[in-house]
């Protein structure tokens, strides 16, 4: 599949003429075979990868792996942090033109970042569908502690050879099908804040988006049988939604509430160390949203949900999760200013029915953690190690690890039976 790239980059309906910078886009059999025209023009590549990633291509990629000059990233739990950002960077030769990251998630987003700061371009050589950010221009990087969404480059193109990366580990394959579910509660969340403080929607990508997810969520056992054809549908939509970011110019498409839990999680702020991938984390947070988001809308259709001021910082809240930590003042930072601070309390009094509406149009929580428990997708706290009863303070808290409005954060001004405040 050459994925046409044409439709998107288009004056849209939305009025706004969408950018995307990635040129070339290959989901198929032996699509790294397309390296050798591309690398043309340059003089000085290097491939980025770890010891997995790299004996997961090498079959598919011997020749380049054998004349090109390697990047092997090394260490027992390698992350997307500064730290590894310096070793990267530090290690490459200051000649290099162009990078490859071949990989999945953090190798990719290690490379752009990288390429980003040495003013170069790289190539995408997806090894798993495991994450929704090969094509994304920006990197989520946990810096000198607290998780930061950093500028950064998309690839000049993506070459996902089916060979490659239908043959990954089927739990990097469940993380991207929980990452890519997770956006049913992403898009909910920017729905209801277009709606209730104006934010720009856009209609295409919303609806090209939520497509493909639906198209994804009826192919999920044909992609657990390791379907070459569903799992490139996989593929497509993963990379469908770092398109939507490319095009909308930050992460909104693509991460909501749900990603915050999985954000507070990997910041340590009131847990241990958690031994998962990124679309294991999101996949609880999916979960733990879409439970959460049906208790307001039953306390909405009920008459039973009270809108109240909670427009202000949780300061005592911040102090004893955050503070203790070390991290008030950066957690201060990321949140300047107050999201709610302008937010219209009466509007969110007069649009809890749409409100109400719209959340009537997710899945059940119940009935997404059977699917995704009958893919083989992670679901609850429990199997990641995480105690139950951080649930509660997990919603809390969690909206706080980014600026970005989401119901979840909108629900601090909702008073309702069963509810957090």
């Amino acid at each position: 599949m050459i994925v046409d790239l044409s439709k998107f980059a288009k004056e849209c309906s939305c009025g706004h003429k969408h950018t995307i910078t990635v040129k070339d886009i290959w989901i198929e059999e032996n699509a790294v075979s397309h390296l050798e025209n591309i690398l043309i023009p340059y003089k000085y590549p290097v491939i980025i990868c770890d010891k997995n990633t790299k004996r997961a291509a090498y079959q598919q990629m011997k020749e380049y792996f054998d004349n090109l000059e390697v990047l092997e990233v090394t260490g027992e739990d390698i992350h997307a942090n500064d730290i590894y950002v310096e070793i990267v960077y530090n290690a490459l030769n200051m000649n290099v033109d162009i990078l490859i990251a071949v990989g999945s998630g953090t190798i990719h987003d290690l490379t752009r970042y990288t390429a980003y700061k040495r003013g170069i371009t790289f190539i995408s050589v997806p090894t798993a569908a495991s994450v929704d950010g090969f094509v994304s221009s920006v990197a989520a990087m946990t810096w000198k502690g607290m998780k930061k969404t950093m500028t950064a480059v998309a690839p000049l193109c993506v070459l996902a050879d089916t060979k490659i990366f239908c043959k990954a580990p089927f739990r990097l394959t469940a993380s991207g099908i929980s990452d890519l579910m997770g956006k049913y509660t992403a898009l909910l969340d920017w729905r209801v804040c277009h709606i209730l403080t104006g934010e720009y929607l856009c209609e295409t990508i919303y609806s090209l988006e939520l497509e493909a997810v639906r198209e994804v969520e009826n192919v999920l056992s044909e992609i657990k049988a390791g379907t070459p054809e569903a799992s490139e549908k996989l593929m497509y939509a993963l990379i469908l939604s770092g398109l939507a970011m490319q095009m909308i110019g930050n992460s909104r498409p693509a991460s909501g509430a749900e990603h915050h839990v999985s954000h507070l999680w990997e910041m340590e702020i009131i847990n241990d160390y958690v031994d998962a991938l990124h679309g294991e984390k999101v996949s609880i947070g999916l979960i733990l949203c879409l439970e959460y988001y049906e208790k307001i809308r039953k306390a909405i259709l009920d008459g039973t949900c009270e809108v109240i001021d909670g427009r202000a910082y949780e300061t005592e809240l911040l102090q004893d999760t955050f503070g203790t930590k070390g991290k008030l003042k950066e957690a201060l930072e990321e949140n300047d200013p107050n999201l709610m601070e302008d937010l219209d309390l009466g509007k969110l009094q007069e649009m809890l029915p749409v409100i109400a509406e719209e959340l009537g149009n997710l899945p059940s929580y119940e009935n997404m953690q059977k699917l995704l428990s009958s893919t083989g997708c992670i679901t609850k706290m429990e199997e990641l190690g995480m105690p139950k009863e951080l649930k509660d303070l997990t919603l809390k808290l969690c909206p706080y690890v980014r600026r970005r409005l989401t119901l979840l954060r909108l629900a601090k001004n909702l008073h309702f039976p069963g509810g957090l405040y």
